[in-house]
């Protein structure tokens, strides 16, 4: 889908969480309002479960890195994920090995 047409899907959720932002008075730089949704969907995504991989390319960065800071509100939970990743026991396999 373009950029334009999902623009038109958003715009008046996008709207109404202005105005709703604006009615409680909570100091936002200029602009940053659909920066907080993003970041805000991003750590949501991530403590239900969602993959983080998963996570960069529906935020379309081209960096992990990026996609982590976004996350940065639910560092407890990319812990726990960290757990069941073949990683995980990777020091394990050092030992092992040496």
């Amino acid at each position: 889908m373009s950029p334009i047409v999902l623009h038109g899907l958003f715009t008046n959720c996008l709207n109404s969480f202005d105005q709703t932002l604006a009615a409680s008075k909570i100091p936002l730089p200029a602009g940053q309002s659909s920066h907080v949704l993003r970041h805000t969907f991003a750590s949501r995504f991530v403590m239900n479960g969602g993959n983080i991989l998963t996570l960069q390319k529906i935020l379309g960065h081209t960096s992990l890195a990026m996609t982590m800071r976004y996350a940065h509100l639910a560092p407890d939970h990319l812990q726990d994920a960290v757990k069941f990743g073949p990683v995980s026991d990777f020091s394990v396999l050092l030992a092992e090995q040496g």
